[in-house]
């Protein structure tokens, strides 16, 4: 009963405010019940953007709450959690950027979305888990730079043998917690099932794959593939919802380590309370925001 009397307070207040309330898909899925999208970081951020809103309420952790305020700089953000950040966003600063850089002059910085509103502004390009390997291919130099993600750029390094991919030593503690023994441990349990993998897991992880691709990209593969069983080797988020939205398909999850605490902290209280006083708001200085533009729309303007 509670829950309900909060998602209804939440959907009135949100009415009020001109509110419009994201939930990544790691996120707990009660937060689905206030949200009015769900899915990939920059996918809300981008849906955000299109809406008449007036407040953005970002479900998620702190980088996508910046890249939100980055193409909505007119409206106001909140992260309800304002502590909730990116293991592997944190994994590198500005100054740590440049000292990378300088290491390589003359080398473009193809950054990966997952990173903050500095490192975006201090990029060339920036790109997602589903468009990487084009973003790279995109560039005419035969080496990038690739910031934060090692694993990620381990991934389209492999796709792109004609490209020398310089990634950075940063990498998702949740992805790379998944190690090769998971997945053949699941699949002695389950032979026939098809084997998703996020790209930033570990490359003898990735071999092991039926399928390698992006959150929306490992939902939109379950939902079309002729295939009844699936072992999901991405966060539980993901796995919480196929089991929801697809009945008739049975989803395991990898491994109950594949969990980002981070993540997790928001709830629908947190929401309320955010709603509520408006806070915590994200600021980004018009230089910075300028600059993490730039490298975005770069990255939306290469044809899919």
């Amino acid at each position: 009963m509670q829950n309900i009397s909060l998602v209804e307070e939440i959907k009135k207040l949100k009415i009020q405010k001109n509110a419009v309330i994201l939930a990544h898909c790691y996120q707990r899925t009660e937060i689905d019940e206030v949200a009015d999208f769900v899915g990939d970081s920059l996918y809300l951020s981008q849906q955000a953007a299109k809406t008449d809103a007036d407040i953005i309420v970002f479900a998620g952790v702190f980088f996508m709450a910046e890249t939100a305020k980055i193409l909505s700089p007119q409206k106001k953000v909140l992260l309800p959690r304002l502590e909730s950040g990116c293991l592997m966003a944190d994994m590198i600063n500005i100054d740590e950027l440049r000292a990378f850089k300088a290491s390589y002059p003359n080398i473009p910085v193809v950054c990966y979305v997952n990173s903050t509103a500095d490192i975006k502004a201090e990029s060339d390009i920036c790109c997602t888990s589903a468009n990487a390997v084009q973003v790279v291919r995109s560039l005419s130099s035969d080496k990038v730079l690739f910031v934060p993600d090692r694993g990620l750029g381990a991934y389209v390094d492999m796709q792109l043998p004609d490209k020398e991919v310089i990634s950075y030593y940063g990498y998702c503690p949740t992805h790379m917690r998944i190690k090769p023994e998971d997945i053949t441990d699941m699949k002695v349990k389950y032979p026939d099932a098809e084997v998703l993998v996020h790209p930033e897991c570990h490359m003898e992880v990735i071999k092991m794959a039926d399928f390698v691709g992006s959150t929306s990209g490992i939902i939109r593969r379950a939902r079309e593939s002729s295939a009844n069983k699936f072992i999901i080797a991405t966060e539980k988020g993901v796995v919480d919802r196929l089991i929801r939205d697809y009945p008739d398909k049975e989803f395991f999850l990898v491994s109950d380590k594949a969990v980002c605490e981070n993540m997790k902290w928001n709830t629908l209280d947190d929401i309320l309370y955010s709603l509520k006083t408006e806070t915590p708001e994200i600021i980004i200085s018009e230089k910075i925001s300028t600059k993490a533009f730039s490298s975005i729309d770069k990255m939306l303007k290469i044809p899919v």
